[in-house]
């Protein structure tokens, strides 16, 4: 692998521009840079996430999803490269079978928060709904892999049900939405 971040301040981007994975140079505001940018977010929302203290099988589960997310953000930085494949949005499927067994079925909509575990789940839950929705704007325009957009959508089920289980954990109870209540 060498030494691939040897110098960290390298002023190449000084003009507006960035270099992708396959040497080529893009504006920093175009969609592949934008969805780059939202990858690393969401990454980074579920380490804030994982700085908490977690039931193993949670923090298990997010920190081979921050893998996933820097293999998306490899596949983004190279056109035409495919880096998620089928067995890992497969994975995050069985996550959130998995996950949500236990869990009372929904009679309505919750809102985000609970506890602040949960609270942090939902918040990287809509991290990914918008990181989601850069790949499919810039899937208008170039070609993206079917796996990085299903993989996304599958994800913000598992951050969902993942608030959920820690709102029980800590023991705290979902927060129903009330229609109306202020009116």
């Amino acid at each position: 692998m060498g030494h691939r971040l040897s110098k960290i301040t390298t002023r190449t981007g000084d003009s507006g521009e960035t270099g992708l994975g396959d040497g080529s140079r893009v504006p920093k505001d175009s969609a592949r840079i934008v969805a780059i940018g939202d990858v690393d977010e969401l990454n980074s929302a579920i380490g804030v996430l994982l700085a908490e203290p977690l039931p193993q099988a949670v923090a298990d589960a997010l920190t081979g999803i921050q893998h996933d997310l820097f293999d998306l953000g490899g596949e983004l930085s190279i056109p035409g490269r495919v880096a998620l494949h089928g067995n890992q949005v497969k994975r995050i499927e069985t996550l959130t079978e998995t996950f949500n067994g236990d869990l009372p079925p929904l009679k309505e909509f919750i809102l985000p928060g609970g506890s602040r575990t949960a609270a942090l789940a939902h918040f990287a839950r809509t991290v990914c709904r918008r990181t989601e929705r850069s790949l499919v704007a810039l899937a208008r325009s170039e070609a993206i892999s079917d796996e990085a957009r299903i993989y996304l959508n599958r994800l913000s089920d598992l951050l969902f049900v993942l608030g959920r289980v820690l709102n029980r954990h800590a023991g705290s109870e979902d927060i129903l939405w009330q229609k109306g209540k202020n009116r």
